[in-house]
Order: C-alpha cells, then sequence, then structure tokens
C-alpha cells in the first residue's frame, strides 16, 4: 500500500482560489493522491438542516438582517448550529479514509479530525474586520461563533496566512501560539505573463482599477483623486475594469465585468495600478497588477501593506484620503522612470513571494517539520 492520501476541505466549490489550492498542494505533494470536499454541497445535500438554519440564522441576526448590518448568505454560513452540523458530517466523510494530514481552505467551519493532523490555510480572521477604521461593530457575527472560529485555529497542526495582518490577527485577538502560526502568502488566480512589460507603457499616464465592488474597494475616492490628477496630468487616463459606476469625468473609460481570462489586457497596456479600498482579506488583483509590471498606488489597510512597499514599488495612503492619493498619483505619473522602476520591484515581489509554486513549498517545509516524529503539538483533538 502506498502512503494515505491528503484531504482538502473548501467553503465554496466554484471559487477560483479553491482551485489554486488544489494544484499547489498537487504539485507540492505529487506522491500522495488528494481528494476534494466542498462544504457548500454538503450543505446542499442536507435541506432538513438546511431549513432548520434558517432558525439560527433568525435567532442570532434576525434584527441585523432587518436594519442591513448582515448579509442573508454571510449569516446563513454563521450560525453556531451550522458550524456543528457541518463539523459532523465532515468528520463522517473523512472517517471513510485514512489521511496523511487534512488541509482547509478558509476559516468558517472546523474540518479537523481526530485521525489526522489538521492545517488551515485562510486570508481572513473575523476579528480582523475591528482593524478597518470603517468597519461597524454591529457587523461582527454572534459571540457563540466567534468562539468556535477560535476553536478551527486551536485545534490546528499549523495555520497558513496569506498576508502578515492575519497572523498577527491570530497572535493578538485570538491568542495563538506565533510558532503555530505560518504567512505563505498566496498567488495569482489568473495565469501571469512571463515577459517583460513594455518600457513606453510608463509613459502613458493610464491609471488602471480593477474591481467588482466599486464602494469598498475605494472607486468613489478615486474618482476625487482623478479629478484633481486632469488639472496637473489633463493627458491622464483611467480605466475602470469590474466596477460600472456612472461617472460624468473626461478621460475615463468604464469597461465593467469582464471575463477573468480577458483582464491581462488591461494590465499590458496600463501605467500604473491605483486600488484605494478601504477592506481587503487579501486582494488578488494586486498579484496580477504586480506581475505585469505595474507599479501600485493604495490604501493603508488590511493585507495591502504587504504588496505596496512604500518607496520600493509604490505609495500609500490612509483610506479615504483623496488628497493624498491625488498627490501619489500626481507624483507618479510625472515619473516614468519611476514607474518603470517600481514596476520591476513589484515583478520581483512575484517572483519572490507571489507564486504558487513558491507557497507550496513553504507549507509543505512547514507540514513536513510539523509531522516530524517526536514532535510536539501536532493536532488538538
Amino acid at each position: 500500500m502506498g502512503q494515505p492520501a491528503i484531504a482538502l476541505i473548501r467553503t465554496f466549490a466554484s471559487a477560483p482560489i479553491g482551485d489554486s489550492v488544489e494544484g499547489m498542494l498537487r504539485d507540492a505533494f505529487p506522491e500522495h493522491a488528494l481528494d476534494v470536499f466542498d462544504v457548500t454541497r454538503l450543505i446542499q445535500a442536507h435541506p432538513l438542516a438546511a431549513g432548520l438554519n434558517l432558525f439560527a440564522v433568525a435567532r442570532h441576526y434576525g434584527p441585523d438582517l432587518l436594519r442591513g448590518t448582515k448579509r442573508p448568505r454571510s449569516a446563513f454560513l454563521a450560525t453556531p448550529y451550522l458550524f456543528r452540523q457541518v463539523r459532523g458530517w465532515l468528520r463522517a466523510r473523512l472517517a471513510a479514509r485514512d489521511y496523511h494530514f487534512t488541509f482547509q481552505l478558509q476559516s468558517l467551519f472546523d474540518a479537523s479530525t481526530d485521525r489526522a493532523p489538521h492545517f488551515v490555510y485562510t486570508d481572513h480572521t473575523h476579528l480582523a474586520n475591528l482593524e478597518y477604521p470603517d468597519f461597524d461593530p454591529r457587523r461582527l457575527y454572534a459571540a457563540a461563533w466567534i468562539a468556535l472560529e477560535r476553536s478551527i485555529y486551536q485545534r490546528a497542526t499549523r495555520v497558513f496566512t496569506r498576508s502578515s495582518n492575519i497572523a498577527r490577527s491570530l497572535s493578538e485577538q485570538y491568542a495563538i501560539a506565533p510558532e503555530k502560526v505560518h504567512c505563505v502568502y498566496a498567488g495569482s488566480n489568473a495565469r501571469l505573463p512571463d515577459a517583460a512589460p513594455d518600457p513606453a507603457r510608463y509613459a502613458g499616464k493610464r491609471v488602471l482599477f480593477v474591481g467588482l465592488d466599486w464602494e469598498r474597494k475605494g472607486g468613489p475616492t478615486l474618482l476625487d483623486a482623478f479629478r484633481q490628477v486632469l488639472a496637473v496630468h489633463p493627458d491622464a487616463h483611467l480605466t475602470i475594469v469590474g466596477a460600472a459606476p456612472a461617472v460624468s469625468l473626461p478621460n475615463i473609460t468604464v469597461v465593467g465585468p469582464v471575463p477573468v481570462g480577458e483582464v491581462h489586457r488591461y494590465y499590458e497596456s496600463a501605467s500604473l495600478f491605483c486600488l484605494p479600498t478601504t477592506l481587503e482579506p487579501f486582494g488578488v488583483v494586486f498579484v496580477e497588477a504586480m506581475a505585469h509590471g505595474l507599479p501600485l498606488v493604495a490604501t493603508r489597510v488590511g493585507a495591502v501593506p504587504d504588496f505596496v512597499i512604500e518607496g520600493y514599488n509604490g505609495a500609500l495612503v490612509p483610506p479615504g484620503d483623496a488628497g493624498g492619493l491625488a498627490e501619489a498619483l500626481i507624483r507618479l505619473l510625472g515619473d516614468a522612470d519611476r514607474c518603470r522602476g517600481y514596476g520591476e520591484n513589484s515583478r520581483e515581489l512575484v517572483r519572490e513571494r507571489y507564486n504558487w509554486s513558491g507557497v507550496g513549498r513553504a507549507i509543505r517545509s512547514h507540514i513536513e517539520a510539523a509531522l516530524e516524529p517526536g514532535h510536539t503539538g501536532h493536532h488538538v483533538p
């Protein structure tokens, strides 16, 4: 008999990150078979429990839903009742085979068992939301659910994060031992370019925004800033991909939603990338922009300072600061050489940190160390 398989447990079957992590694990552990379990499909397979969960939603979040401080989908997935149901279903499924270890993507549910070491890979913690200046504490999930979330990290053998702010959150807000937490970053879910960008593009003064959630991604702040940019650089141009806001300023192209496979065309023609987001668990568009050799202008929130190193590959401003954003854009749009240098440094960061092969090597190294014979603290059942 060969070595046992690996189990990957992911929440959403259709999320691109799930496919990326599946591919990463297959490449990093080629000697193991990989079984994949999707939590949303498990829930769909238990319609009675899903129906009963609506009572739990009403109990914990009914007033919040009426006030608009909770969204129905997120409230449905964040009840203690559903958490415990999913854990039971997963344990039953995972008991059918011996696994070398189990690997959970995201931290909405607990996929640990008492049969195998368990690892978690996440881009968020719920309490990390409190670090965002505009976050309304009324949007927090029920205290009973947050206690269960903490148990996910406590039960895990190791917790891997995609950004340093989430690693800090685990230590500071959930009291998880720092040596149990490893920031390994993440790669892109889209194909990235191999060739270096055309240096001439940096003189084009073309700003690119990529994001679906116009308000949360800071779109209104960008429009205020771009109005100021045009007073200094009347030949500047802004392209908006993903969102489709109504705009009245000149020199703006609103593209709206495009297939993932076509976004690269807009990165390739841009001079710099700007996303003044107000809340960002990870932000894979930053990885894509860096891979295309773009300098970055963004906000000092969430995972963004991992992507944007001030004076190295871009500039950071406080969220909602249209004046500071305009100053950063004006400075870079007037300095093509600096844009080119920042763009080269962005590509270097992708080579060093933000690629799935590197993430896989880091994860394998930490898992092998944790599974060494005699190593303590493997698993908390």
